[in-house]
């Protein structure tokens, strides 16, 4: 038995991979008022379509759907089977909330109520 597949064969089940990718994965990447869908995300780095996305450095932002994942500085690694991989030099997790710059008491209160 034969494993051998012709090239338009293999260029139609690539293409066809790529789609199902793209379909299943929610997580996109942002730069400026682009956005580019990611086929593939592990700990540390994601991959982009090399056909849609350029040799992105630098800052990014990281959503899943419309949530803010996280803020991310990446530098591109390598090109392979039509997909370019990218590396995290830092990741920033997005949280809805401010830093503060002191401690607070778990037991402190939320709100203090006048009277009236």
């Amino acid at each position: 038995m034969t494993t051998f597949l012709p090239k338009d064969v293999q260029a139609g089940l690539d293409a066809a991979r790529k789609r199902a990718q793209k379909k299943s994965h929610r997580l996109r990447v942002q730069v400026g008022e682009d956005w580019y869908p990611v086929l593939r995300a592990w700990e540390g780095g994601f991959a982009l379509d090399a056909e849609d996305a350029p040799h992105l450095r630098g800052l990014v932002d990281l959503y899943d759907g419309a949530r803010h994942l996280s803020q991310c500085l990446i530098v591109a690694s390598e090109e392979e089977a039509g997909e370019i991989r990218f590396e995290y030099k830092r990741m920033t997790e997005a949280t809805g909330e401010q830093p503060v710059d002191f401690e607070r008491a778990p037991d402190a209160p939320i709100a203090l109520l006048g009277k009236d």
